[in-house]
């Protein structure tokens, strides 16, 4: 008889699906900011949520949903708005979650092996109502982290620009965070609340060696991240290992096989513009001369009536648009 005629096989192809998603979508804007980590800092956290609703008797996904999200929250408020610096508040969520989660099962009568599943992922064992509840986060997550890019690309490329710009980075910032801390929360039955950081993190780093835009790079992430968790999935279907440490693991045989390619990719593009630098961005831009110029066939044709912010910049004006200043220059556009 085929696996597939299982329900808890079905059950845990569809969330290995949409965590495989969701994760580098949100990981993308992280390794952006620079916060690679701060998966780690919530996962902790999360063990709290989970042992609370141990305690009380409450689904554990949902209050590790509350907690993660009270907890990402946090970090961004220790972060703008005190000296604390990212790192420390990422210390903080580390050892004040993993205590809070072991102290609080210690109250609810259970012992710390009724944690593994929630700490190592058990995604076989996943239940119907925890898939629903699962792909719908997921799906509010993507939506977000798809359809939000330019805005989200934009603070986190250079956050002050973007408040210069019009863009509450502050508020684009927190809604990063939450879409993080939902994001660990969806990942936790699948790879684990330990390794969930590594699915956000190791398909941004594999796609960063063979795109060169912000966009590819984000839908590239996602396919990496989708394929590491089926094929995941699948051999721990058939060869008795852990499910969540073998999704890691084909993604990092992914980066391993993924990076002399860039190597090579890299090389070739120095050898065709020896002088260039190339620079994180939107698809379809070449840096020239300090700035990057936008081919002629631009989308959208700037000027005074075009209904974007303009901004004086010297002798000439520049026009925000997608979280960057363009400026016509001769046959293309410039960007600042």
């Amino acid at each position: 008889m085929s696996i597939f005629l299982y329900d808890f096989v079905i059950r845990a192809l569809l969330g290995a699906v949409f965590t495989g998603l969701a994760a580098p979508a949100v990981g993308t804007y992280l390794v952006q900011r620079r916060l690679a980590l701060m998966g780690d800092g919530i996962g902790h956290i999360a063990v709290t949520g989970v042992a609370l609703g141990l305690l009380t008797g409450t689904a554990p996904l949902l209050t590790a949903v509350i907690v993660s999200v009270a907890g990402a929250v946090a970090l961004e408020v220790i972060r703008g708005r005190t000296s604390t610096s990212g790192d420390v508040a990422l210390a903080l969520l580390f050892y004040g979650g993993i205590a809070g989660g072991v102290m609080l099962t210690g109250l609810a009568g259970e012992g710390a092996n009724v944690l593994q599943r929630y700490l190592f992922g058990s995604i076989t064992s996943i239940s119907a109502g925890e898939v629903w509840l699962t792909l719908a986060l997921a799906a509010v997550v993507l939506f977000v982290a798809v359809g939000l890019s330019p805005q989200l690309f934009g603070v986190a490329q250079d956050e002050e620009f973007a408040q210069v710009s019009g863009l509450d980075a502050r508020v684009y910032n927190l809604l990063v965070a939450v879409m993080a801390a939902v994001t660990v929360t969806v990942a936790m039955r699948t790879v684990g609340l330990l390794l969930v950081s590594a699915l956000m993190v190791i398909p941004v780093a594999t796609a960063q060696q063979v795109t060169r835009g912000f966009r590819t790079t984000l839908f590239a992430a996602m396919a990496i991240g989708t394929f590491a968790s089926l094929a995941g999935v699948l051999v721990s279907a058939f060869v008795e290992v852990a499910p969540g440490a073998t999704i890691v693991l084909i993604a990092l045989a992914g980066f391993v096989a993924a990076y002399p390619v860039g190597l090579l990719l890299r090389r070739r593009r120095r050898a065709r513009m020896p002088f260039l630098e190339m620079a994180d961005g939107l698809d379809g831009v070449v840096p020239v001369h300090g700035h990057t110029a936008v081919p002629e066939d631009h989308e959208h044709q700037h000027g005074p009536a075009c209904g974007h912010a303009a901004v004086e910049h010297g002798d000439h004006v520049d026009y925000v648009h997608d979280g960057h200043r363009h400026a016509v220059h001769g046959g293309h556009y410039d960007e600042h």
